[in-house]
């Protein structure tokens, strides 16, 4: 049985394939930087116990947000290794997972921009280059983390238009209070603030909105994707909900800068599964 994972720090997308039968699950994301290896194993035990053979040999591949150095990779190896006992387990940065969906065996530019963004350079084989990516504290640049800030922002600093106002106490249902208190209780805030994204998109058309959508995208595309050699010519490809949702304002940046915009994929694990079948089984 081969396994293959994507994850994001909201949720996480798995394939189990048998031949030529899939299996489609999802849980929680898992992301080293919050999650712990036991909090994983109590999870995946919680979500596939009785549902599959977790003794029965297998190979794993899993794409990860968080998993950028051994050590962080390390985390969730550990805690997938107690629950698939027999398992051989490969854990890779989702920047690579972006790019095989993506690119398949081209080269190009791949993106990430969903609850966190990322940015990487790949030659057909090997992601070669990427520009840092500061996490939510200090950059994730167009992410929905970024936009929520924003949004929030103007919201606290009595920036947002009376009828957008309205609307957005409506949406939160506990004005300021809630906001300040969910954002700092000590739980993980990026996922809380991308999720104010759902109400930009709501109003979508509003001018206010697509100033803020235009200004965190076009930072986006300045400070990471103009970095890289080759960005006129390379197709620039996107992966994830925020990309998917508002690819119109990104296309829109892009030809503004003579650049050319790929592919848009919200959930990139058929694409994965096609190149595990294509190049790796």
């Amino acid at each position: 049985m081969k396994v293959i994972v994507d994850s994001g720090s909201t949720k996480a997308d798995w394939k189990f394939l048998s031949g030529e039968e899939e299996t489609s699950l999802h849980t929680m994301g898992f992301n080293p930087v919050f999650h712990s290896s036991d909090q994983i194993e109590q999870e995946v035990n919680k979500a596939f116990k009785g549902i599959m053979n977790l003794e029965q040999e297998a190979e794993i591949y899993f794409y990860g947000s968080g998993c950028w150095d051994q050590k962080r990779k390390a985390v969730i190896e550990n805690g997938l290794k107690r629950v698939f006992t027999n398992a051989k387990i490969d854990v890779h940065h989702d920047l690579l997972g972006a790019a095989r969906a993506t690119c398949g065996n081209d080269p190009g530019i791949s993106c990430i921009i969903g609850t966190g963004s990322n940015t990487c350079l790949y030659d057909g084989k090997d992601v070669i280059d990427n520009v840092t990516n500061l996490g939510y504290l200090c950059g994730d640049e167009g992410s929905g983390t970024h936009l929520g800030k924003k949004l929030i922002r103007h919201y606290f600093y009595r920036e947002l238009p009376k009828e957008l106002e309205e609307a957005f106490e409506v949406f939160v249902g506990g004005g300021k209070q809630k906001i300040l208190d969910t954002v700092y209780d000590g739980t993980p805030p990026n996922v809380y603030l991308a999720s104010f994204t759902r109400f930009m998109s709501e109003h979508v058309d509003h001018p206010f909105i697509q100033r803020i959508l235009y200004r965190s995208f076009a930072e986006f595309i300045d400070r990471h994707v103009r970095k890289y050699p080759g960005h006129l010519k390379l197709p620039v490809h996107f992966i994830g909900s925020i990309a998917y949702v508002f690819q119109d304002m990104l296309k829109i940046v892009l030809t503004e800068r003579a650049m050319h915009h790929g592919i848009f994929i919200k959930q990139p694990i058929d694409n994965l599964v096609a190149y595990h079948r294509e190049f790796v089984y």
